[in-house]
């Protein structure tokens, strides 16, 4: 569906890396298939390969170390400040490594999103390809959920899930469910600048129905 005529939700992307789920964003909006303006890419390492992707599109960079910071508290609130310079209305986690201090999540309630590669509430934390591979989960996946205090234990939105299969690896996982990731973000997202989905209290609610489980996506087989 094309949506060029709906007005554009203002969003600031945040990664540490490569950034591939940025780049599924922007490439969506750039073909007017996401009501989203990417107004900045902010990354914590000047080395980000993401950043130079950013840029190929057309998206303003910025970069801000903590290195330059003595301590999270005071990169935080830096790094709030700067973001609240572009007025975004929701701030998107893409692979941005760091654990965001309280009064940055608390000044911006409600409007972060981070996409987890597991099927939330398990693995919150690192090394999930790992965790499941050794619990001979026959299920893996990848949630996208509100960033609350609590470390990857916000709501959430919506889930894909895919088989594990004999012979996987950490590798050929993290590959299959970041193909999920590339689809579940961009819905997320079109959901909120859409105006379909909110966030009430740690209820999310989609076109008007709190949701009781998050929206589940079946990625098996792929």
């Amino acid at each position: 569906m094309n949506t060029a005529a709906r007005p554009l939700m203002p969003i600031a992307i945040l990664i540490s890396g490569r950034g591939s789920n940025m780049k599924a964003i922007a490439e969506r909006a750039l073909a007017s298939q996401l009501p989203v303006e990417i107004r900045i890419v902010i990354s914590d390492k000047a080395d980000a390969a993401g950043l130079a992707t950013a840029a190929s599109l057309g998206i303003p960079t910025a970069v801000l170390s903590p290195r330059d910071f003595p301590d999270r508290a005071t990169y935080d609130i830096a790094l709030a400040q700067l973001i609240a310079e572009y007025e975004p209305k929701l701030i998107v986690l893409a692979g941005f490594m760091r654990i965001l201090t309280s009064n940055f999540i608390s000044a911006f309630a409600g409007r972060i999103l981070n996409i987890h590669p597991s099927l939330l509430p398990k693995y919150r934390g690192l090394h999930t390809h790992r965790r499941a591979l050794e619990a001979c989960d026959p299920l893996h996946g990848v949630s996208v959920h509100f960033v609350t205090e609590e470390l990857d234990g916000g709501p959430v939105i919506i889930q894909a899930c895919i088989d594990v299969r004999a012979g996987d690896t950490e590798q050929s996982l993290s590959a299959r469910v970041q193909r999920q990731e590339h689809t579940i973000y961009p819905q997320a997202i079109e959901w909120i600048a859409n105006g379909r989905l909110t966030l009430d209290g740690d209820r999310v609610v989609l076109d008007g129905k709190t949701l009781e489980q998050p929206v589940l996506i079946d990625g098996r087989g792929t």
